[in-house]
C-alpha cells in the first residue's frame, strides 16, 4: 500500500490553497465584508467549513450544477449537505412554492393538500401518524419529549459518532478511554449530559444492553445507517438486536432518516421494512424550504392521547402547547414544498437513478483507488457514497476517528474544488440528485485520478 508524505501533503495543501484564493477574488471579498456583520464572515457560522480558506459565494444553481461570483461553474455533488438532494431550482418545487406563496404562505390552518401529504408519509415509511416541525432537529426535540412524556423517563440513548442536529441530548461522543464527553468541543450549555444522555459504540450489542438494562431510558434516537461521521453499515442482525433490545426494556426507538432518506423512497425503515416508534426526516423531503417530519406508531400515540386527549369535552379549545411545534409548522408553504417533492420529485425512478448514479461511481472509484495502492475504502447507500482514508469499511465512530487524517481530507476537498467539482465540506461524502449525470460522475471521476496520481508520485496536476 503506498504511504503518504505529511510534509509533501501539507506543502501540496498550502499549493491548492493560494490557487483557490487566485481563481476566487469576488468570492474571497465576499467573505471579507462578511466579516463586518456575521459572527463568523456568513449567515451560517458552518459555511466556514470549506477547505479553500473561505467559502465560495454563489450567483446561481440548477439541478446538479452551481456557479459562483467569479463566474466559474461546478458539478456540486454536496446539494446542501443533503437539503438540496431534490436538485437546485427543481421546477415542480419551484412552481409548487410560488404557486402557494401566491395564495398565502402561513395560515395556522391546514390546506387540502395535507390530507395527500399524511397518506404519502404513511405509506412510504409506514408510521400511521404524522407532525410537521421547521427542522430536523426539531422533530428530533419534539419525540424525545414525546418519548419522556408517556415513559416517565429521562435518558437518550445515542451512539457515538452520531448527529442529530442540534439536539441537546446527542451532543455527546466516547472519548479513547470510553468515556462520555462533549462532541466537537461544544459547550455544555447548562446541561448535566450525564443526566440525560448515554452513548454507546454503533454495532456493539452488548454495551446497548448494558446501557439499557437499568431501564432508565426513554428513547434510543439512532440512525438505521450511520452517516454523519464517516458511513458506518450495520452489521448483520444489528438492527434486529437493536429493536429486540429496545422492546425488552421498554425503551422506545426513534430512527432519524434525514440523511438516510437517500437509500430510496422510504429510507432504510421504508426498505427494510423496519419498525420504529418514532421516525423522523428533514432537509431533502421540503426541496429547500425547512421542513422537519416526525411519525409515531399506533402504539405511540394511543399513549400520547392518553396523557394528552386527542379531544376534550370540557375544553371548547384543544391545549395546544406541548412544548414542540411552532407557527410555522405545518404551514401551507412546507406542506405545498413536501407535496411536490414526495409526488413529483423522489419517486421511485428518481431513487433508481440515483442509486444507478452511486452504485456505479462507488464501483468505479474503488478501481481507481486499487489502481494507485492507496489503503482507502468507498462505502455506499441508496445515492450517497463516502470515501474514507482506511482500506476497510469502519464497523463505528472509534474505527474512524483512527483514520482520520485532516490534512488529507482538507486537501482532496480544495483540489476538487479548483478542478470545479464539490462535495459536503464536512466529510468525504458525495450524493446524486435527481439532475445528476453520467457526465458529472465521470468528472469526479477524473478529477480522482489525478488527485491519486499525484499524492502516489504518478503524475501531475
Amino acid at each position: 500500500m503506498t504511504r503518504l508524505d505529511t510534509r509533501a501533503l501539507q506543502d501540496a495543501l498550502a499549493r491548492e490553497q493560494a490557487r483557490f484564493a487566485k481563481a476566487h477574488p469576488n468570492s474571497r471579498a465576499a467573505y471579507a465584508a462578511g466579516q463586518a456583520h456575521y459572527l463568523y464572515g456568513a449567515p451560517s457560522h458552518w459555511m466556514r467549513r470549506w477547505a479553500g480558506g473561505f467559502p465560495l459565494a454563489v450567483r446561481s444553481a440548477q439541478g446538479a450544477r452551481l456557479r459562483c461570483v467569479d463566474g466559474l461553474d461546478y458539478v456540486d455533488f454536496c446539494l446542501g449537505d443533503t437539503g438540496g438532494m431534490c436538485g437546485h431550482a427543481n421546477p415542480a418545487i419551484t412552481q409548487a412554492v410560488a404557486g402557494q406563496l401566491a395564495h398565502g404562505a402561513t395560515l395556522m390552518l391546514p390546506t387540502e393538500a395535507a390530507a395527500w401529504v399524511g397518506e404519502e408519509l404513511t405509506r412510504r415509511f409506514g408510521l400511521p401518524y404524522w407532525g410537521f416541525t421547521t427542522s430536523a432537529s426539531d422533530a428530533n426535540r419534539a419525540v424525545i419529549r414525546i418519548a419522556r412524556m408517556i415513559s416517565g423517563r429521562t435518558k437518550v440513548l445515542v451512539f457515538d459518532g452520531c448527529y442529530h442536529g442540534s439536539v441537546e441530548e446527542a451532543h455527546v461522543a466516547l472519548d479513547p478511554q470510553g468515556r462520555v464527553v462533549l462532541r466537537n468541543g461544544i459547550h455544555a450549555n447548562a446541561v448535566d449530559h450525564a443526566r440525560v444522555s448515554k452513548v454507546v459504540p454503533y454495532n456493539d450489542v452488548a454495551a446497548l444492553r448494558a446501557a439499557l438494562a437499568p431501564g432508565d431510558v426513554a428513547c434510543v434516537l439512532a440512525e438505521p445507517f450511520m452517516t454523519n461521521f464517516g458511513m458506518f453499515e450495520p452489521l448483520p442482525d444489528f438492527l434486529a438486536e437493536l429493536r429486540r433490545a429496545t422492546r425488552d426494556t421498554g425503551t422506545l426507538l426513534v430512527y432519524d432518516e434525514t440523511h438516510t432518506f437517500s437509500s430510496g423512497p422510504g429510507g432504510v425503515t421504508g426498505r427494510d421494512h423496519l419498525d420504529p416508534d418514532f421516525f423522523v426526516v428533514g432537509k431533502a423531503v421540503g426541496g429547500g424550504v425547512p421542513v422537519g417530519l416526525y411519525g409515531a406508531s399506533q402504539a405511540v400515540a394511543e399513549r400520547l392521547w392518553q396523557a394528552v386527549p386527542k379531544v376534550n369535552p370540557v375544553e371548547v379549545r384543544q391545549s395546544a402547547h406541548l412544548g414542540f411545534g411552532g407557527t410555522l409548522a405545518g404551514s401551507a408553504l412546507q406542506v405545498a414544498a413536501v407535496r411536490a417533492v414526495l409526488g413529483e420529485v423522489l419517486t421511485p425512478p428518481a431513487f433508481a437513478h440515483m442509486t444507478r448514479l452511486a452504485h456505479d461511481l462507488a464501483q468505479a472509484s474503488r478501481a481507481v483507488i486499487a489502481e494507485h495502492g492507496l489503503p482507502w475504502c468507498v462505502v455506499q447507500l441508496g445515492a450517497r457514497l463516502e470515501t474514507m482514508f482506511v482500506a476497510d469499511p469502519p464497523r463505528n465512530a472509534a474505527e474512524f476517528r483512527s483514520s482520520r487524517n485532516d490534512v488529507l481530507e482538507s486537501l482532496l476537498h480544495v483540489y476538487f474544488m479548483n478542478r470545479g467539482v464539490l462535495i459536503t465540506p464536512f466529510h468525504c461524502m458525495l450524493l446524486m440528485c435527481p439532475a445528476t449525470t453520467a457526465d458529472d460522475t465521470a468528472r469526479w471521476l477524473q478529477v480522482l485520478r489525478e488527485f491519486c496520481a499525484e499524492l502516489t508520485g504518478r503524475g501531475s496536476a
